[in-house]
């Protein structure tokens, strides 16, 4: 591979004009396909085969002039202190601004309090159900503000009116005040790296290249796929953060092969033959655990890392042939002041420069402290994870609601006062499909049913069935006692269809229990079930993969075990920010509850990926050091000092552009950007950078270990780039290397 690579380096360094039309041409063409697609559609969360996707499932069937999982709004008025809802002047008002609400061409109905008798028991509380035929995304501004109008007009009447459900929710939309904050940091510590605001810039557009192609492609595929903004922001966040990193690697190693003498075509070869090999591998890894998303077996989730995978992709395909064709028009100038200057014709220092990483400095001083005291060091590091990953044994799952909003929000303030007035539960009752197709008396069934709901502890009360036009199907809602998302009501879940399951029995009929709580149930453990085969394939496949790339058995086992520590750690701090609220004002996290049932599956999955990165970049120069000579001891020392600080700076950009994306207003968005953060900082700066190398130098030459016979079945993909080596002499030991150059760029 390395020598394929060699040669791909070359061949865009020496066509960049080529390479670099078709990339424009690229681009150009993605932001046109996104400008003119139309806009995609926000799904709502399934999961197919659970029960309470089966009830949505057959209410569509059943009740086909409405939409199950259409957008809806909760009208919660309030009479003023002193006041009840429910004297003339204000049913009035009430009744007048529902009124204005007929007519609209996607409203499908909405209710009025009085007659359904939606008032709450002291009369200072009512509410109408405003039901639409389309999706919350599907609404147009004229049906949104059609509601706000309403709204504001029983304002106006004295009343306090606010609106719930999903029908005012915004997609989110990236491109923040935030987002700009860590690429701006993440330019900061391109420049502090490298020390060239030229070689800075170019990892910079590169990666904004990619992700631009990746964001405009998404966009484009958006209504065919049915891929959501959830799949756009993740990709537009995975693309620019390995983006960087990836071009940040080849950049790196062009300028030591530059520094050491190379001329700059073959340093653009051996950058892409050695530095190039590791980050297809090390993406190869991140694809592998993205697109293993789909072993879930949710839609959603599918798409996300698809979309995610497909970024990440076009992130090594730059890296391989963008990065080196703009080595070709920058040509020396991506090298800092210092070694240009020492590396000029008629310099008083004609002789290679060493880079700067090779000098003794933070890195290599730190290896050599891990290597003298590698058990203190193993043993800090793998206690101090374990205490941070501590919370995580309180980990809840749920699924955002109205309850996850900031109070300043008016859906929040819908469900403080519904909560008030009916009760908590009332913001998360419970739908009951019965199926009574295959039931002798299908009225004496649905009472059965309603009577057995009724009779579970915790049931605050049961609506009257509503009956579909075959009457072959009935509904009934049931609203709990205790609140959507705390454990009294999942319990309660689990209570009714146990309950139910003896009339199933008996009668024949199909009884179903679905709704948000519900749906969060089934989804949780729906993921529960698939989370031991998703890390079975996807740490099966990464380990396999690393064994090639680095022939050994140790070292992918360890890399695996290392990032089970950090994956943990990064869930006590999501604990402990989002569910007790710990430091959430200083990251704008406005309200806390349960973290969202999928983020632990889609963090360890987008984790494990990255994880692979670091583990890939630094080890392949302890690789290379130790097969072409050098003791175990040597070896890590060596990989510190050529990507020890590369893969720190690296971390930060990651880190940075990761944290960027907190500022979202989107729980799920935010609490991924908190969750992924943390995970690189754990796994980049403790795992393998303080627990790695305790463990190598604990293992000693058994680390590089592999059975003879494994070393004959695995490819030798030459990720130490020996073939390119042998093609051309190494500069460092020709003493006239270093003033050789090709006439490409300027000083």
């Amino acid at each position: 591979m390395a020598t394929v690579l060699y040669r791909i380096g070359r061949w865009a360094f020496r066509r960049r004009r080529l390479v670099g039309g078709l990339w424009l041409g690229a681009l150009v063409l993605a932001v046109a396909a996104a400008a003119m697609a139309p806009a995609g559609e926000e799904e709502d969360l399934s999961m197919p085969g659970t029960e309470s996707q089966q009830a949505f499932d057959l209410l569509d069937e059943r009740f086909p002039q409405s939409n199950s999982q259409g957008a809806e709004a909760r009208l919660v008025f309030r009479a003023p202190d002193g006041q009840r809802v429910t004297a003339a002047e204000h049913r009035a008002a009430v009744e007048d601004t529902l009124g204005s609400l007929d007519g609209g061409a996607q409203l499908a109905s909405a209710t009025d309090p009085y007659e359904t008798g939606a008032v709450s028991e002291d009369g200072t509380i009512a509410y109408s159900t405003v039901t639409y035929t389309v999706g919350a995304v599907d609404l147009t501004e004229p049906t949104k503000s059609a509601l706000e109008d309403a709204a504001s007009q029983a304002r106006d009447a004295g009343l306090t009116v606010e609106i719930g459900g999903s029908a005012l929710d915004a997609e989110e939309e990236p491109g923040g005040t935030t987002e700009l904050i860590g690429v701006s940091v993440a330019a900061v510590v391109l420049v502090l790296a490298l020390g060239s605001l030229v070689a800075a810039g170019l990892s910079l557009l590169t990666a904004l290249s990619g992700v631009a192609i990746a964001f405009g492609l998404v966009s484009a595929l958006a209504v065919p796929l049915g891929l959501t903004s959830t799949v756009a922001i993740l990709a537009l966040m995975l693309g620019l953060a390995v983006g960087i990193d990836y071009a940040l690697f080849v950049t790196s190693r062009f300028r030591d092969e530059s520094a050491r003498g190379s001329e700059p075509e073959e340093a653009a070869g051996r950058a892409v033959g050695t530095a190039g090999s590791a980050v297809v591998f090390a993406g190869a890894t991140v694809v592998i655990a993205l697109i293993g998303l789909g072993v879930v077996g949710i839609p959603e989730l599918t798409k996300i890392g698809m979309g995610g995978a497909g970024a990440v992709v076009l992130a090594v395909l730059v890296a391989l042939t963008l990065v080196p064709a703009l080595f070709g028009f920058f040509g020396r100038r991506v090298l800092s002041r210092a070694v240009r200057r020492a590396t000029r014709p008629g310099s008083r220092h004609p002789h290679p420069v060493l880079p700067a990483a090779e000098r003794p400095g933070i890195g290599i001083r730190w290896a050599r402290f891990v290597l003298r005291r590698p058990v203190a060091v193993l043993v800090t590091a793998v206690l101090g994870l374990g205490t941070v990953a501590l919370p995580a044994l309180s980990l809840e799952l749920g699924l955002p609601g109205d309850e996850s909003k900031s109070v300043e929000t008016t859906q929040r303030r819908a469900y403080d006062l519904l909560s008030e007035g009916f009760g908590p539960g009332f913001n998360g009752p419970l739908t009951v499909v019965v199926d009574t197709s295959q039931s002798g008396d299908p009225r004496a069934t649905t009472d059965l049913v309603a009577k057995t709901v009724r009779g579970v502890d915790g049931v605050a009360s049961v609506g009257d069935p509503v009956l579909s036009r075959d009457k072959d199907t009935a509904v009934l809602t049931a609203v709990p006692q205790s609140a959507p998302n705390s454990g009294e009501t999942k319990d309660l879940v689990h209570a009714i269809r146990g309950a139910v399951s003896g009339v199933e029995a008996g009668t024949g009929a199909g009884v179903l229990v679905t709704g948000t709580t519900a749906m969060n149930i089934d989804i949780s453990q729906a993921m529960s079930d698939a989370l031991i085969p998703y890390l079975a394939v996807v740490i099966g496949l990464a380990v396999l993969l690393l064994m090639v790339v680095f022939r050994s058995v140790l070292v992918p086992v360890k890399a695996a075990l290392g990032f089970l520590l950090s994956v943990g750690a990064a869930f006590g701090v999501l604990v402990a920010v989002f569910q007790w609220g710990w430091a959430a004002d200083l990251l704008g996290i406005e309200q806390t509850g349960p973290v969202m049932s999928l983020m632990p599956i889609l963090i360890i999955g987008i984790v494990f990926g990255l994880a692979m990165d670091y583990e890939v970049f630094l080890l392949t120069r302890m690789r290379e050091a130790y097969v072409h000579g050098a003791s175990p001891g040597e070896a890590v020392v060596s990989g510190f000092r050529h990507s020890g600080r590369v893969v720190a700076a690296a971390a930060v950009i990651m880190i940075s552009v990761f944290a960027g994306f907190v500022g979202m207003n989107s729980p799920t968005i935010q609490t991924m950007g908190v969750g992924l953060a943390a995970a690189v900082a754990f796994d980049a700066f403790v795992v393998r950078m303080a627990i790695a190398p305790a463990v190598l130098a604990l293992l000693g030459h058994r680390a590089w270990w592999l059975p003879r016979i494994v070393d004959r079945v695995l490819p030798n993909v030459d990720i130490e780039g020996e073939a390119p080596s042998r093609r051309v002499p190494d500069p460092a030991t020709e003493p006239d290397a270093a003033v050789r150059r090709l006439p490409v760029g300027r000083d």
